[in-house]
């Protein structure tokens, strides 16, 4: 933990130890704004390293609320940051593929991701030459929380025409195109996912999940067991304690839940 005034040196006391290191390296700040700071300076400072920023991506956020005395229900709302989600997702992948990683956080990267694991497992690496059906292709993609969107291509999107399958990852500023002959990938490129208009060839790929949460469906199911012992305690505590509304608001709600999650 280091503590200054501004202008101590602590950003450049870090760096160096982050160049002796040679190790992948988390830096915490207390706020968003300082984040914000760090980030711009070490990427300043590492112009070759994987440098990410890794902060909450709400602008807004709503929890849900009951209010027993009217028997109201507030839904949960809340609005995300697409850019900030994007470089959680991209500081995510750099973690996974190289070993010269920087990510600046705010304290929100306490807070558990899922299992890396599950996000490793969900990892498809493809290349030219490999035999894939597209149809096979497309479904996998859906499994990954890709969504077809053959008209609004945006980030976590793909679409497909004729023999052409196209991506926009939803941590890159850039989509892939996958072109096949027959159930072989003929081609695979870098392109502008605005304009179409290609960068480059590459012989190889790597899709990575379109969220953060990866779960996977058989973790899903052995949880549900433990919810359901939770709800019937929840329940009870509510009936001995004469709050009759609120039991039949868990009840309720959680069950459609977990009637969704089977």
């Amino acid at each position: 933990t280091l503590l200054g005034v501004t202008g101590s040196g602590k950003t450049f006391t870090m760096a160096n130890v982050i160049k002796n290191l040679n190790r992948p390296t988390i830096v915490i700040s207390p706020n968003k704004t300082l984040a914000a700071q760090l980030y711009g300076e070490f990427k300043t400072l590492f112009p070759e390293n994987a440098v990410e920023y890794f902060i909450s991506y709400y602008d807004y956020y709503q929890p849900e609320a009951y209010i027993p005395q009217s028997d109201t229900y507030i839904e949960k709302d809340a609005s995300i940051n697409e850019e900030i989600d994007r470089l959680r997702l991209k500081a995510m992948v750099s973690l996974l593929t190289r070993r010269d990683v920087i990510v600046v956080a705010s304290v929100s990267c306490i807070y558990g991701l899922g299992s890396p694991v599950d996000f490793t497992d969900k990892i498809f690496n493809i290349s030219v030459g490999d035999e894939i059906d597209l149809r096979f292709l497309a479904e996998y993609l859906i499994d990954i929380y890709y969504v077809r969107n053959d008209i609004e291509f945006k980030r976590g999107t793909f679409r497909v025409r004729g023999d052409i399958i196209e991506i926009f990852p939803a941590y890159e500023r850039n989509a892939f195109r996958i072109e096949f002959f027959g159930n072989e990938i003929d081609r695979i490129t870098i392109i502008d996912p605005l304009t179409g208009e290609t960068f480059q060839n590459t012989n190889s790929i790597g899709l990575y999940p379109a969220k953060q949460f990866v779960t996977s469906h058989d973790r899903v199911l052995s949880v549900i067991p433990l919810i359901e012992k939770e709800l019937k305690e929840r329940i009870k505590f509510f009936e001995d304690n004469d709050m009759p509304l609120e039991a039949e608001r868990i009840r309720s709600r959680t069950r459609y839940d977990l009637a969704m999650l089977k």
